[in-house]
């Protein structure tokens, strides 16, 4: 026990002058001079703190106050000196934070999970919106944790991070402002491929045998091209194309299911058979989640729960109110909570068909 508390009083001396030797050397000679100053003056006074402690027996405490108060002056010398170099830091940390907050929330849920024997599926929306997510998380950190494992590697993460955040960063470790711009980015990658699904689906009409189906699938996507919003019966009318030939999740041909691979920004250069399983288990996932919010109802969702939400579903929420984010979740639960597992390509499709156009610019 003693040699447990004399290491921890040992590794927190060591955090403290490394700290303070960081801020000497991010400094140049002035900050490193004063560094010094304030390492024998730190020195003196922990010695103080020592002595007392000897008495007091409160060594962990006293430890743990000091080094917050040092890190407390590093940060408001770093951003009172370095305002960008002191975003970064800041980002890091509150991501950081935010990352073992959801991985302690993960825990919880699986322990709830094996206690209850409940399986995914059985899920609250929000326990089951958070694996989701963190799955997702953990998949992109993973290689940049690899890399970074070599020695000295982690330098040439550090440049990684700083260049190209978006593709290297998970959320967590996004500014505010970058949230919002590269959220921007993704839906416009996702949009351009609005249009050639539409005109997928309208070369695939002729291919229908039943009239009266053809013409109304013609009909949702000449609507939709002509830059009208559709309404959730016009889509239901031709459900049944999307269960069989042609518009079935197993009938799809090979390129239509690598562009609806990007609406996930999955790999799309897989074999068709990957592809075709990755699109089902997506798609039976989000009627999965679909469900579990409309139990739980969208008034409870808060303003950021609820624009992710239409963000997940393929819409453009940064430049829309919350009263129409809410009213176009609505419509989407109208349509996704009447559908079958069976019936995951329409899901897959109305992506694009309500999404393309609203609010309608017609």
């Amino acid at each position: 026990m003693a040699l447990s508390r004399a290491g921890s009083r040992g590794g927190s001396a060591m955090m403290l002058l490394y700290r303070i030797r960081q801020a000497g050397l991010s400094g140049g000679v002035n900050n490193a001079t004063r560094s010094s100053v304030l390492l024998r003056s730190s020195s003196q006074q922990f010695c103080r703190f020592s002595s007392k402690a000897k008495h007091s027996g409160g060594w962990g405490s006293l430890i743990v106050s000091k080094l917050r108060l040092v890190n407390e002056k590093y940060e408001r010398f770093l951003e009172r000196n370095f305002p960008a170099f002191y975003l970064l830091y800041s980002t890091f940390f509150r991501g950081l934070r935010l990352l073992l907050q959801d991985g302690s929330e993960v825990r919880r849920i699986k322990v709830k999970m094996a206690r209850q024997g409940l399986s995914k599926e059985q899920l609250p929306y929000r326990d089951m919106e958070t694996l989701r997510q963190f799955r997702r998380d953990i998949i992109k950190a993973l290689p940049v944790a690899l890399v970074s494992i070599p020695p000295f590697a982690n330098y040439l993460v550090f440049v990684l991070m700083y260049f190209f955040p978006r593709q290297v960063l998970i959320r967590h470790f996004w500014t505010p402002k970058q949230q919002v711009e590269f959220q921007q980015v993704y839906h416009g990658q996702r949009a351009r491929l609005y249009p050639r699904l539409v005109n997928d689906l309208t070369r695939t009409a002729p291919k229908v045998s039943d009239r009266d189906l053809q013409s109304q699938l013609l009909q949702l996507c000449n609507k939709v091209q002509g830059g009208a919003h559709p309404g959730i019966g016009e889509i239901q009318a031709v459900r049944h194309l999307f269960t069989g030939p042609p518009l079935g999740m197993k009938r799809l041909q090979v390129e239509h299911m690598r562009c609806l691979s990007s609406l996930f920004f999955l790999t799309s250069r897989l074999p068709a058979a990957l592809i075709r399983r990755r699109l089902w288990s997506h798609s039976v996932e989000l009627l999965q989640l679909d469900r579990a919010l409309s139990m739980l109802g969208l008034h409870q969702l808060s303003e950021p729960e609820l624009r992710s939400a239409c963000y997940l579903r393929g819409l453009n929420s940064t430049c829309l109110s919350t009263t129409q984010c809410r009213e176009w979740l609505y419509q989407w639960l109208q349509l996704s909570t009447r559908l079958k597992d069976s019936e995951a390509s329409l899901l897959l499709h109305s992506m694009v068909l309500l999404a393309m156009n609203y609010p309608s610019r017609s």
